[in-house]
């Protein structure tokens, strides 16, 4: 792999870990800002609904841009609404912290995608997302437990500054090996490009992908209340188990990236079985620490296995759409990653407890293969209908 995407790796981790480091501070910051643990929960849906509107909005708007400017200028302004969060006393005020620092991280992942398949072979696709996700599930292993041990011993504000500082090395990083240049010469028309994204397949996958990320954050959002109120194990746990779970996303990123490009359909279909079972299992089995330690490594591993070749597939399926392909990927993505936690806090809310969230996890994903052959179906129907001549 070249180094520069290596290199997109690092601040993909800074991202990552903002993304996801919520999960473990979700209580200490409701108690601090007076307000719910679902309402708390509700920031990392904040992002998320960020990236999804601003990922194919800022890669529209990048089309032209000159690639390493654009990814220093989002890299710029993540890094300062982190200091802006981390002085706040406002919720209102964090909440759009978030939404702004997804948008400068949606339009950073749009473009660094595109930037990545473009550094590789064609035949590469899946090593080269593997690699750049490979940022996002380390921030899993180390980002996000480093964040709540932060948290808990300096407070949540503490996280905050680590992923500012954290932002300067990604900025250095991407300033000096990133090349200048938009790829490729001028981009192909926009709605010649909008057009190729109406693909059927394309569609389908992409929608797969939103109730599988949709199942990952339900679960992963409301994982620290879990642990502690309905499996028993104590506060100085959560690191623990967060890194345990990012070390599956990265054992499954990792074997992924090496099956996505040649076998995606084992991946795909017997990934996407084990990992529907799986939460079934840790929804049953919360109440005992040893099988929720387990299978918050698998599904981890499970979760980002097949998201990660989801998102392979529908960078093969976009090819018509060089420059929003990453922008409506991550998009997709998102969706899931905004309605996950919403569906979470909501059951928690109408005091169905802690495990509720993993139930609508593994309905999500029972969901996924019969809204796919439902959608699949429709349209060849749809295509297979002709309109009659007249006489």
């Amino acid at each position: 792999m070249p180094f520069a995407l290596l290199l997109l790796g690092l601040a993909v981790f800074a991202q990552g870990t903002s993304e996801f480091m919520l999960s473990g501070l979700v209580p200490d910051i409701a108690r601090d800002l007076g307000v719910s643990v679902p309402a708390a929960g509700a920031l990392t849906s904040a992002f998320a609904a960020g990236m999804v509107v601003g990922a194919p909005l800022v890669a529209g708007l990048a089309r032209r841009w000159p690639r390493r400017g654009a990814l220093l200028a989002f890299l710029v302004v993540f890094l300062a609404v982190h200091v802006v969060g981390a002085l706040t006393g406002s919720f209102a005020v964090l909440l759009a912290t978030r939404v702004v620092g997804a948008f400068a991280n949606a339009g950073f992942l749009a473009v660094a995608l595109v930037a990545a398949v473009d550094m590789v072979p064609g035949d590469a696709k899946g090593r080269a997302t593997s690699t750049l996700l490979g940022g996002v599930t380390l921030a899993c292993v180390a980002g996000v437990p480093a964040g709540a041990v932060l948290g808990e011993l300096w407070g949540w504000r503490a996280a905050f500054w680590a992923v500012a500082l954290l932002s300067v090395p990604a900025l250095v990083a991407v300033a000096s090996s990133v090349p200048g240049g938009a790829a490729g010469g001028p981009p192909p028309a926009l709605r010649g490009e909008l057009r190729s994204l109406r693909d059927p397949r394309l569609l389908v996958t992409l929608l797969l992908g939103a109730l599988v990320n949709g199942a990952t954050f339900c679960t992963f959002t409301y994982l620290a209340p879990l642990v502690t109120e309905v499996s028993g194990l104590g506060d100085a746990w959560i690191p623990g188990v967060l890194a345990l779970f990012g070390a599956g996303a990265f054992a499954g990123v990792t074997v992924a990236g090496r099956l996505a490009d040649r076998r995606p359909g084992p991946v795909l279909s017997g990934g996407g079985l084990a990992l529907g079972v799986g939460w079934c299992a840790l929804a049953l089995g919360a109440g005992q620490p040893v099988p929720v330690l387990a299978l918050v490594f698998a599904q981890g591993a499970l979760s980002f296995g097949v998201g990660s070749t989801l998102i392979t597939r529908a960078l093969y399926a976009a090819q018509g759409a060089p420059t929003l392909a990453g922008g409506f990927a991550t998009a997709a993505f998102n969706v899931g990653a905004a309605v996950g936690p919403w569906a979470g806090g909501a059951v928690i809310d109408a005091g169905f407890g802690y495990r509720a969230p993993v139930w609508v996890s593994a309905g999500l994903v029972a969901m996924a293969p019969a809204v796919a052959a439902t959608t699949l179906r429709r349209r060849e129907r749809a295509a297979g209908t002709k309109t009659p001549l007249r006489r």
